[in-house]
């Protein structure tokens, strides 16, 4: 099969083009004949010199997902064969490295494999998650509503992702930029100074011999500086790779004094509707909480997930191990108590995540007031210190002369 550009006109005579994979050009005019366009230019696709290089190619993001996930549901639920709706989105899809994973599914489903068991070949793009729930789609006969169920999913997850990332994008950026500015000062504004301070021939107020100090240890040091910043990331990517080094940090931060409570939020948030979800798309309690556990994100979370499931092998009931892992709030215990006890426990941890979504919108807002001042303060103190510094020997000269 060989890409094809064409372009046509359309039966209310109106200029239209696209991309087709065919065996010759000649299919793709009967093609167009057949879906009422008038034939115009239809030439290969040219070669893209990078096909073969990852780096150069577009990534598959979580909105393309979620699109694909929307339109494939809609498609099923009008009666389109499985194979029909691949092909369709296979043909729209914009996304040059998605539109190749598309083509390859298809052909995974043409040799007999199952939907679901051709997703599992792109775990970076759909994961176990997905793949599950679509088996459970498939196996149902309601795939349509999985998909439409994964896609609502997966954009409250991305809403989430999108407010925890944007708290913290916040203090990030004005900390870099603090950093940036101060360094900038100590380098090259500092120096001009202590040049003309020199020339005075009195003694300097201490705030100014502190700040030249600094501006000369940081010139005199600056690669020693850099080296230090650099070997200090690399430790901590190191020791954050490694097991132990994992749970000890993950751990830290659930007990950090604000940001703590904000992860603590999001994990719940996560885990009851990623638990809610799967279970009512049919998939078994056991297998949920095993893969609920290995998408947490945190390793306290994830180990709490375990003794959950452990429990549940022995027979207990999920609140009480999700309890004495003090990871979740009794509240959620007791919520989820009660859904087990009427038997509409996925329900139940619906509300919870909503309510819970709630809360991590309050909790990112009230973050971002406390930051907002802080920061703003700490610049002024930090950059505001340092001209203060610079211009008391001036104010100092001028008294002596008045």
């Amino acid at each position: 099969m060989v890409a094809y550009l064409w372009k046509g006109k359309n039966p209310k005579n109106r200029v239209v083009k696209g991309e087709m994979e065919a065996e010759n050009v000649e299919q793709v005019r009967s093609s167009l004949i057949r879906r009422k366009i008038t034939p115009g230019k239809i030439k290969p696709k040219p070669k893209d010199l990078f096909e073969n290089i990852s780096f150069f190619q577009p990534k598959v993001k979580e909105s393309d997902v979620i699109i694909f996930s929307r339109q494939f549901s809609t498609m099923i639920d009008a009666g389109l064969p499985l194979l029909q709706c691949l092909d369709i989105l296979h043909a729209q899809q914009e996304n040059v490295t998605f539109k190749k994973i598309l083509k390859k599914i298809k052909e995974s489903v043409e040799s007999g494999e199952t939907f679901a068991d051709a997703l599992a070949k792109f775990p970076d793009i759909f994961n176990e998650l997905f793949t599950n729930m679509v088996a459970a789609g498939e196996a149902g006969g309601i795939l349509d509503i999985i998909l439409r169920r994964l896609s609502a999913y997966m954009e409250k997850m991305a809403k989430l992702k999108k407010q925890v990332k944007g708290a913290m994008t916040y203090p990030a950026i004005t900390l870099a930029v603090a950093v940036i500015v101060v360094g900038i000062i100590l380098v090259f504004v500092i120096p001009v100074f202590a040049e003309m301070f020199a020339d005075f021939g009195s003694t300097l107020p201490a705030p100014t011999l502190l700040v030249v100090f600094l501006s000369e240890f940081v010139i005199n040091n600056i690669l020693y500086i850099i080296g230090a910043f650099i070997v200090v990331t690399f430790i901590t990517r190191r020791v954050y790779a490694s097991e132990k080094g994992h749970i000890i940090m993950d751990d830290l931060a659930l007990k950090l004094p604000v940001f703590g409570m904000l992860i603590r939020k999001v994990a719940v948030a996560k885990f009851t509707r990623t638990m809610g979800t799967m279970m009512s798309s049919g998939v078994s309690i056991l297998e949920a909480l095993d893969i609920v556990g290995k998408t947490a994100g945190n390793k306290t979370v994830e180990f709490a997930i375990h003794d959950v499931k452990q429990g549940i092998s022995e027979g207990r009931s999920m609140a009480d191990p999700l309890l004495e892992s003090g990871v979740f709030p009794s509240m959620v215990c007791s919520m989820i108590a009660v859904g087990e006890s009427t038997g509409a426990l996925d329900n139940m941890l619906g509300k919870i995540a909503d309510f819970y979504d709630d809360e991590v919108d309050q909790a990112v807002k009230t973050l971002t007031d406390m930051i907002e001042p802080f920061m703003l303060v700490f610049l002024g103190v930090v950059i505001g210190g340092l001209v203060v510094a610079m211009y008391l020997p001036i104010f100092k000269m001028a008294a002596a002369v008045g």
